[in-house]
Formats: C-alpha cells, structure tokens, sequence
C-alpha cells in the first residue's frame, strides 16, 4: 500500500526543477534581448540561425515547465486521494505524475542538445570573424 509520504518525496525534486526550468526560460529570455540589441540592419545567416534555435528552445521550455507543472499537480493530487483512502485513483495519479516528470526530463535533455547546438552557431561566428582579420 501507498503512504501519503510516497509522492510528497516529489514535492522537493520536482520544485526544484520548475526553478531550473525556470532560470533556463530568463536566459533564453536575456539572449533574446540582446540578439535584438544588436544592430538591426545586419543580420547575417548566423544570427537567424540563432533566432530559430531560440524558438524551439523556447517551445521546448514551455512543454517541459508544462509537463512538471502537471506532474506536481498529479503528485499534490495523489497525496489528495490517499487523504480520502482512495488508493487506486492515488496510484493512478501518482504513477500518470512519474511519467510526466521523466516526459519532462527526456524534453530537458533534448533542450541541452539544441543548446549546445546554439553554442557551435556562437564558435561558427567567432571562426569568421577571425578568418576576416
């Protein structure tokens, strides 16, 4: 049988998460602002390749800030259920908001990748413009 402590063991993980998740979406947010900064009548082939790698990051961090939101939710909702000894629909809740946090972390992973991507575009810039001098 499921004890009401079970999903409360979540509650630090998946709070601390939503606060990384939370820190990615304000630097996406602040290299956005600064990609806008830059002068506006020279935008080269990197910089849009930039533009469009910040996009899907930026979907990418909405779907998993989403997906923990819900697993957070389910988790509170588990724990809800135990409350009311209802022990199927709180493992039901509890096992939906598993596998909602690891969508959440596979979503993460694959936004670590397009970062990094972001990066080689940066050293690609760096590399021309050493080749220019």
């Amino acid at each position: 049988m499921m004890e009401l402590t079970t999903p409360a063991l979540l509650f630090p993980a998946i709070s601390l998460l939503l606060l990384a998740y939370t820190n990615r979406f304000l630097v996406l947010a602040q290299l956005i602002r600064q990609l806008h900064g830059q002068s506006q009548e020279q935008i080269h082939d990197i910089t849009l390749r930039q533009i469009a790698n910040l996009r899907l990051r930026i979907v990418l961090t909405k779907v998993m800030q989403g997906f923990g939101v819900l697993s957070f939710i389910l988790c509170t909702l588990a724990m809800f259920f135990l409350f009311q000894k209802l022990p199927f629909l709180a493992k039901l809740s509890f096992g939906v908001s598993l596998l909602l946090l690891v969508a959440s972390l596979l979503v993460s992973l694959y936004e670590i990748v397009i970062s990094t991507k972001a990066i080689e575009i940066e050293l690609e810039a760096l590399e021309s413009r050493s080749n220019k001098n």
